[in-house]
Parts: C-alpha cells; sequence; structure tokens
C-alpha cells in the first residue's frame, strides 16, 4: 500500500479493521451499537526513539486499546495515528 504519510518517532498509522456486522449467532447488529474495533493493520511506522528501535512494522496486525490514537482521515479512507507504546500485541 503507498501511504504518503511518513509518522514522527514512535508513532505509527493503524489501519482499523471493520467492526463487526453480526453477532456470534447471527444478529445483525445496527450501526449505533457497533463497538469501535480495537484490532487493525499496521500502514506506516515512524523510525523510533534513539534509545528505543520501532518493535511493530508495516503489515503487522495488532491489538491497541479502545480509546487509543487520533482518528484521521485521509484521501478518504480513515485512519489512526498512535504512539506504539499505545499498541497491546502484535497478532
Amino acid at each position: 500500500m503507498a501511504l504518503n504519510i511518513k509518522p514522527i518517532g514512535d508513532r505509527v498509522v493503524i489501519e482499523a479493521a471493520p467492526a463487526e456486522e453480526k453477532t456470534a449467532s447471527g444478529l445483525y447488529i445496527p450501526d449505533t451499537a457497533k463497538e469501535k474495533p480495537q484490532r487493525g493493520t499496521v500502514v506506516a511506522v515512524g523510525n523510533g526513539k534513539v534509545d528505543e528501535p520501532m518493535t511493530v512494522k508495516v503489515g503487522d496486525d495488532v491489538l491497541y486499546g479502545k480509546y487509543a490514537g487520533t482518528e484521521i482521515t485521509h484521501e478518504g479512507k480513515e485512519y489512526l495515528i498512535m504512539r506504539e507504546a499505545d499498541i497491546f500485541a502484535i497478532l
């Protein structure tokens, strides 16, 4: 993916996974009840800090905090910019 956003320092740009459309039992979830996803794919990575290199790389699927990051829209797509410390795990 050619994304022309370059995060600075220890920040990463994440494309959030789509929200669940239906429950495990097959019931459809209305838009007002959908939860914000806590999972996504890293699409851009900063250079890190001098004493702390980045551990995530472009293409990693990650889990992050419910209220982590700042939502942005770039070229019609929504992304999150957050610090690497806000990422809980690489899947």
